[in-house]
């Protein structure tokens, strides 16, 4: 019977009788009645005044695409951060289908507004608008970070775009819908009582579909695998707030049912809000009781391989996570922080926390949580199983939030879970209590590490394991959970310029970089790709590791000394791909040491100085600057036995680099990635300078030489707390060095 009822939904979308022919070849086509759409091979409309190419100005029609038909924004040399417009707009019509459209070069495909029973049918939104991302393979770059946390003036359409972006509307359908090359799939904006199933918004550098104050909506079958950024496999894994699945700000009573959401930044990402917290607006203090995102249904989904958390809900009430896969995610299975009343049953959760930054790690993580129920559960493999617990509040125990539910880590139980071959089973800290009944351990190293000041309350015979499966509909025929079996781990996350990597199309990728010679990795290229470089004193070397169905490599090198600017070109009938690089071949000498208050480079720079001079510095050499610090500091880099045996730890250190490198005549830029302080000169003359305590940021200078000579290049670097890194990129400005 099921079955039989989405067949009829499907087919009275259909029109009974062949629709009027309307071809498009213009900006701003209005459509008023249903029609196939014609789009003549190789058209490119640009939506120069951005209300879109094809404008919906009429109520219960149906626009069919011919097939074939394709609507083209942006010509294909255009970046995609230099996408503009929209292909369709509809503001204010209702009971509309756009059906078999494959759109692309724009914004965004779709800009609905008060759409009231729209239907997205087979629509293909892949290449549409994604940022140029600024990370790299060494380092992240702090400004790919994403900011869902306000939408309420449209922030998420304007600054990051969408391929679909529906908002102000009721009953929605979108199925059997793809996109891949972009950086957000669907976004819903105070959508309510929709469905969104069998669709593939994988792929992307952003989220896979998103929700703001969105209500009894049901998300199903649906694959939004590899919407990721900011990760960088065995050096740093941040995310930066991308998802397969986000859900922002008072979103309530919504169903996500057997989605694939792996490899992810977040397989599930889920914040109550600011306007929730008290943090925007002014309200009562009882309309803060119980505000967040509410009673939501994360039901046989797999959110597994995420560079931070497969499931983060926090500041929220009642939901159920149930018999979802939580499998090798970087920090933590789940993470519900200040979440009351969550119960989270028949999962599986695996070897998680691998990466994970300090204490926050493992299986489940919730700080400040109450009445929380973790039933039924296996554990196997990770860092800790369960890790709750409380500490002080500090500034946000006076926002009306939490004055209005409490942020005590009490009342929660943890029941009839299976614990196998984890580190540490359960981790209290804290002032908490916590019930435990009817767990079993299988080779724990630790069951349970505490603090005195937690209370466990131990019982053998409560029920609580008795959790029922909630009842739900899952709508489509899909089954997006495990498909994708042949990508499964964090390390077939590989990240380009643009977003990540599809693992099909053609692909050719820096993997190391030892200053005098860079290797690539070429992936899926044509068996007829040819491959040439171009640039004075390098060469370049194809290889097989094994058959020639094997990855293929492509190592640039030289052997001499200097800034050796290179362009790579890979040639084939309906693909090509352009590499631009230098080779730097130098020897660094590379000094470190420590520095304390008393020294601090921004209030005494000659004493500082004074301290690579002392006993305590370390020296070695190196043959470029590429430290990706992350948490560490430069013991952890593989410079040197001497340095590695200083211990010199991640806070106050220095480094001063020198060398001498021969440079021709013309304009060179030079780059760094910095946190904290940066400064270069060249020949005493300042050419980068950003001497302030700072996260990851990139500068830029340039050194114009009227002839060929040899430089002396000075780099300093001080490093406050935290997360640190550093690199130096020497470039040329023009192409015609190459020569």
């Amino acid at each position: 019977m099921f079955l039989a009822l989405i067949i009829s939904v499907t087919i009275s979308t259909l029109p009974s009788s062949p629709l009027p022919n309307v071809c498009l070849t213009t900006d701003d086509l209005e459509i008023r009645q249903s029609c196939t759409i014609v789009v003549p091979p190789g058209t490119v409309i640009e939506d120069k005044n951005g209300n879109g190419v094809i404008q919906i100005a009429a109520s219960d029609i149906h626009v069919r695409f011919a097939e074939g038909a394709v609507l083209r924004g942006s010509p294909s040399n255009r970046p995609p951060d230099e996408y503009r417009g929209y292909g369709i707009r509809l503001n204010g019509h209702s009971n509309v289908t756009i059906q078999n459209a494959r759109i692309s070069g724009f914004w965004g495909v779709l800009w609905a507004t008060n759409a009231n029973g729209l239907t997205i049918d087979a629509v293909d939104g892949s290449d549409n608008r994604r940022a140029h991302l600024k990370s790299t393979p060494a380092s992240e770059d702090g400004g790919d970070w994403l900011f869902p946390h306000k939408n309420d003036r449209n922030e998420w359409l304007n600054n990051y775009a969408a391929a679909f972006y529906i908002e102000d509307s009721n009953d929605i359908t979108v199925r059997n819908c793809r996109v891949r090359h972009g950086q957000n799939g669907l976004c819903l904006d105070r959508v309510n009582r929709s469905k969104i199933y069998d669709n593939d918004f994988s792929f992307n550098s952003g989220w896979g579909i998103a929700l703001w104050r969105c209500n009894r909506n049901t998300i199903a079958r649906n694959a939004c695998d590899f919407c990721v950024r900011g990760y960088s496999h065995g050096v740093y894994n941040r995310g930066q707030d991308s998802a397969g699945i986000l859900m922002f700000e008072q979103c309530s009573d919504n169903v996500i049912a057997e989605n694939s959401a792996t490899h992810g930044g977040d397989g599930f990402f889920g914040f109550a809000g600011h306007e929730a917290l008290g943090e925007t607006g002014e309200h009562s203090a009882d309309w803060y009781h119980r505000r967040g995102n509410n009673r939501n249904l994360l039901i046989g989904n797999d959110f597994s391989y995420a560079p931070a958390h497969g499931i983060e809900m926090t500041f929220s009430f009642g939901n159920t996570f149930y018999d979802n896969r939580l499998v090798e995610n970087a920090i933590c299975g789940v993470w519900g922080g200040y979440s009351q009343d969550t119960l989270i049953a028949q999962n599986q959760l695996a070897a998680n926390g691998e990466m994970a930054y300090g204490l926050e790690r493992g299986g489940i993580n919730i700080e400040h949580g109450k009445g929380n129920r973790i039933i039924s559960n296996t554990f196997e493999k990770n860092k800790c199983g369960v890790h709750l617990w409380w500490d002080p509040d500090g500034d946000f125990a006076r926002k009306p939030w939490a004055k209005a539910n409490g942020t005590e880590s009490k009342g929660n139980v943890i029941s009839a879970n299976r614990f196998a071959g984890n580190k540490v089973a359960f981790h209290f800290r804290g002032p908490s209590e916590v019930t435990l009944a009817a767990n079993t351990f299988v080779d724990a190293r630790q069951e349970i590490v505490k603090e005195a000041d937690t209370t466990i309350r131990e019982v053998s015979d409560l029920i609580q394991n008795a959790a029922e499966p909630p009842a739900y509909t899952a709508y489509g025929q899909t089954r997006p959970v495990g498909a994708r079996r042949h990508l499964r781990g964090r390390q077939n996350i590989v990240m380009t310029e643009w977003g990540p990597w599809d693992h099909e199309s053609p692909l050719i990728r820096e993997v190391q970089d030892d200053g005098d010679s860079v290797r690539y990795d070429l992936h899926k290229l044509p068996a007829e790709a040819q491959i040439t470089i171009e640039g004075r004193h390098v060469t370049g070397r194809l290889a097989y590791p094994g058959s020639r169905t094997d990855k293929a490599t492509y190592t640039v090198s030289t052997d001499q000394p200097g800034v050796h600017p290179y362009r790579i070109q890979a040639r084939a009938e309906k693909w090509r791909q352009d590499i631009h690089g230098a080779l730097i071949s130098a020897t660094w000498d590379v000094t470190f040491f420590k520095w304390t208050q008393e020294t601090d480079p921004r209030e005494d720079l000659e004493a500082w100085r004074q301290l690579a001079q002392g006993k305590t510095a370390v020296r070695g050499e190196a043959r470029e600057l590429r430290f990706p610090y992350g948490w560490g500091g430069p013991s952890e880099q593989k410079i040197s036995r001497t340095i590695a045996d200083a211990k010199l730890g991640g806070d106050r250190f220095g480094m001063i680099a020198r060398t001498k490198l021969p440079l021709s005549a013309g304009a060179w830029r030079f780059k760094t990635l910095s946190d904290d302080g940066v400064r270069v000169t060249v020949d005493g003359k300042p050419i980068i300078e950003n001497w302030t305590w700072h996260g990851p940021t990139p500068n830029t200078g340039t050194l114009n030489l009227t002839e060929d000579r040899t430089v002396e290049i000075v780099v300093e670097h001080f490093e406050i707390d935290g997360y640190a890194v550093l690199e130096v990129d020497i470039s040329p400005q023009n192409a015609a060095m190459l020569k």
